[in-house]
């Protein structure tokens, strides 16, 4: 009987061991066979998660930032012991202990789902295991995944330390709100650095993983205070935090940015402009658009904030005074259904949604409003995020539309949303009242850059950024106009032309496939026979084309080439009316190499590019500083920049244009315009019909420039020249500039052979002349100007014309070195060409 039963048992315990050898082997086979084409693991160690690219100005403030997933990598020592409290009390509390599976917790898991009868299905992956479906695995819910997954995070394990692997799931992980790792989160959710987060800030976090929309901070408040509360339970279990510190915690309010407790981390950023935007632009064409959404770079733009808001607002104010000047209300075109508007939240929050830029701050910031009631006297309007006051009733009266036709029943329903500003006094900033505001339809832009760097400054590409992303000042091709012809003029002073040649203004007449083109000046009269800074200050646009014939076209288009105005310039003569189109980037660029004498200079909005690991891959200024190292330099003494910049024009050229183009803002057509403390140089343009204005200037350091014109262009009137509208936008931002920057006279190459000239009629005057008609003019060594000789393009002429004396005086008066007055002849005629009245 005992040798049957120990046989029973010996059966059974055999049977117990086979069974245990063949589960192990099964259970092995299975391993074996889920782990043969595992993907590796040691990508884990290179790990490169997307980031947040990010601007910032000079200064070091963020400006703006650009990503994919919005994602801060913080590496783990830098993680506050309290987060990773909260993140392994709620997903992991074995963290520490386990090989990277928890035996224990499956097992607790499978039990309370058999008890529940599927009612209580929880997850038991470890954190490890997470990590590994989030890095090398796929989503799916299966065995499979779960036993390759298992295999994956027990190697892991032994190959990587718990900090490593915890710091790869905190950065990984998304939390709501376009937020990726707590970094993000916690500025997501409380505009907080993980440093500052309080214990149940830190535990509500460590609620998301699971299902962030199932725990919205405000839509599902009361679900998310008991989630959060289970998750400081159990870190009070864990010994993470004393009972003090528990009870507190638990008791404290959900307060959230999205429940209003806290001001948005976006507030603390000025609104996406121009400026950032063409950084995203053109480092998405260079770097590639994953690298820039996700590589986490730094990027020191070159902007200068305080000028932007200059530029921004001295272009604003060109373009709305335009726009007030036609008369005619548009209006933003958006409407609130009145049946809203007798409750006040309800409007409120309609004209939240409402898409209406929010980004102009011209005068005063520029607020949405809706109309709530229309009068023949006054108009009532609610304003957005702004109270009523005794002091400032959201009234409009009838004085603040005497630039409109008609009144208030004639252009406005209740239930339109318009844009309002507050009106304020000069001296003291006090309220007068609301007024109202509307978005051109006429557009333009603005640029400015340094001349010597290429340093762009400022950059407003239209009137507002969230009216039309569209930047004009490097997407618009427009035709430039008379602001092209210094490129005319420059390919002549390098072809043996000087300030002091003549050129005949007379009528033109070219036979082209389109029929006879006669050009004709802007004033249409002709001049005659006139020296070349006189026809560039005047902007003669028939002895351009005359010029231009002499130099030869291809000559000219090639000089516009090398500057960079154009890629390929049409070889017709009209072009050198600026007929071609091209955008204000490129012209402002070009006129900078006037301005540094003549050296190649490239456009930057960025200093610099560093990757997510603080090397720099990009760095603009190639410049090198022999000395900036040495710290005792002799006194008075600066260091030495070695630049090595390509020479793109003869630097007396440069120097011969940029003291013709000052003539342009002293004595031509920017003489109205521009009046600042220092030497300015420009030109204006304004092409057929008044559909594009221009100017384009410079001080020794600043070069900017100004385009106005409708998008799809037309006429915008006789008074809308480059002078008369674009020039006080370069005169407005320029007065600022000066006074941050500076200005001084332009430099004068040493080989300049200076010889009076009589501006009038090219004459050669004697050294000591004085008066307004007398010009020192720079010649290069050992050439002398020409007399009698006048420039005529090659088109024949007959006979005298009737021309147009610039002077009504037939004779001017000069005076000699010797003190003494002299005549000097008339202005030369076609017939008779004057000896230039040499004594």
């Amino acid at each position: 009987m005992l040798r049957f039963i120990m046989s029973f048992f010996g059966a059974i315990f055999s049977m117990l061991c086979l069974g245990v050898v063949m589960a192990a082997l099964t259970l092995g086979a299975v391993f074996y066979m889920y782990g043969r084409d595992l993907p590796s693991y040691d990508t884990l160690a290179q790990y490169t998660p997307k980031t947040i690219s990010r601007i910032y100005s000079g200064e070091g403030q963020i400006i703006d930032e650009f990503a994919v997933e919005r994602r801060l990598f913080t590496p783990a020592e830098d993680i506050p012991d309290v987060v990773k409290q909260a993140f392994i009390s709620a997903e992991d509390k074995n963290f520490y202990t386990h090989g990277g599976y928890d035996a224990a917790g499956m097992a607790s898991a499978m039990v309370d789902a058999i008890k529940s009868r599927g009612a209580d299905v929880r997850g038991a992956s470890t954190i490890t295991q997470q990590v590994m479906k989030n890095f090398l695995l796929d989503g799916s819910k299966s065995i499979e995944r779960k036993i390759k997954e298992i295999i994956l995070a027990t190697r892991i394990e032994g190959a990587m330390p718990k900090d490593k692997i915890l710091e790869l799931y905190l950065n990984e992980i998304f939390l709501g709100k376009n937020s990726y790792g707590v970094t993000a989160a916690a500025l997501t959710y409380f505009n907080k650095s993980l440093s500052d987060l309080t214990v149940e800030e830190a535990a509500y976090l460590a609620v998301l993983p699971k299902a962030p929309s199932d725990y919205d901070p405000v839509r599902q408040y009361d679900r998310s205070i008991a989630r959060r509360n289970y998750v400081l339970r159990e870190m009070w279990q864990n010994g993470y935090i004393e009972d003090a510190a528990y009870e507190v915690a638990k008791e404290s309010p959900l307060r959230t940015v999205q429940s209003g407790d806290y001001e948005s981390f976006r507030s603390e950023l000025p609104p996406r402009d121009y400026f950032t935007d063409e950084i995203r632009r053109q480092l998405s064409q260079n770097f590639g658009e994953d690298e820039f959404f996700s590589g986490g770079l730094a990027i020191r733009a070159t902007v200068d904030e305080d000028l932007q808001v200059e530029a921004a607002h001295a272009l604003q104010r060109a373009l709305e005074t335009y726009d007030r000047g036609q008369g005619r209300w548009r209006g933003t075109g958006k409407t609130i259904d009145p049946a809203q508007l007798g409750d006040e939240d309800a409007w409120r929050a309609a004209l939240r949604s409402v898409q209406v830029p929010r980004d102009i701050t011209l005068e005063n910031p520029w607020h949405p409003a809706v109309v709530l009631e229309v009068g023949e006297a006054q108009m009532r309007v609610g304003i957005e995020n702004v109270t009523e006051t005794d002091a400032e009733p959201f009234v409009i009266p009838r004085d603040d539309i005497s630039w409109i036709k008609g009144g208030f029943p004639d252009n406005f329903a209740v239930g339109d949303v318009v844009l309002v500003r507050r009106m304020t006094q000069d001296s003291d900033g006090s309220f007068i009242r609301w007024t109202l505001r509307q978005v051109p339809q006429v557009q333009g832009a603005f640029m400015a850059m340094d001349v010597n760097t290429g340093r762009v400054l400022a950059m407003q590409g239209g009137f507002s950024y969230q009216a039309s992303v569209f930047n004009r000042a490097t997407q618009a091709k427009r035709q430039p106009g008379s602001s092209f012809k210094p490129f005319v003029y420059a390919a002549a002073l390098d072809s043996g032309y000087s300030p002091a040649t003549i050129v005949v203004d007379a009528p033109i007449e070219i036979n082209t496939p389109q029929g006879v083109w006669r050009p004709q000046n802007y004033s249409n009269k002709f001049y005659g026979p006139t020296p070349l800074r006189t026809g560039i200050e005047q902007s003669r646009n028939l002895m351009t084309v005359r010029l231009a014939q002499e130099v030869g076209i291809d000559t000219v288009a090639n000089y516009a080439e090398k500057f960079g105005v154009y890629d390929h310039m049409n070889r017709v003569l009209a072009a050198s009316l600026g007929s071609d189109e091209t955008t204000l980037f490129k012209m402002v660029a070009a006129y900078a190499m006037f301005a540094n004498g003549g050296e190649r200079v490239e456009p930057t909005l960025v200093d610099r590019v560093q990757d997510r690991y603080g090397k720099t891959v990009y760095r603009h200024d190639q410049r090198i500083c022999k000395d900036c190292q040495q710290a005792n330099l002799p006194t008075g003494e600066a260091p030495t920049i070695i630049s090595n910049r390509q020479r793109v024009m003869n630097e007396i050229t440069a120097y011969q244009l940029t003291s013709m183009l000052e003539g342009v803002v002293q004595r031509g057509t920017a003489k109205h315009a521009i009046n600042l403390p220092v030497p300015i140089a420009g030109k204006t343009g304004t092409t057929n019909d008044e559909k594009d204005a221009w100017f384009v200037g410079f001080s020794s350091n600043i070069v900017a420039g100004c385009y106005i014109g409708y998008d799809n262009p037309r006429p915008m009137g006789r008074s809308a020249s480059g002078g008369g509208i674009c020039a006080p936008v370069f005169q407005t931002f320029m007065s600022q500039a000066i006074k941050k920057y500076g200005g001084g006279a332009f430099h004068v190459p040493a080989d300049c052979q200076f010889i009076n000239i009589d501006r009038f009629s090219g004459a050669r005057l004697p050294p000591g002349a004085s008066g307004n008609n007398v010009i020192a003019e720079c010649f290069r060594p050992g050439e002398e100007p020409v007399f009698g000789i006048t420039f005529d393009g090659g088109f024949a002429m007959a006979a005298d014309l009737p021309l147009v004396d610039e002077v009504p005086q037939a004779s001017r008066q000069v005076r000699t070195s010797t003190g003494k007055t002299a005549t000097v002849g008339p202005k030369a005629s076609l017939g008779t060409l004057s000896s230039g009245g040499l004594y």
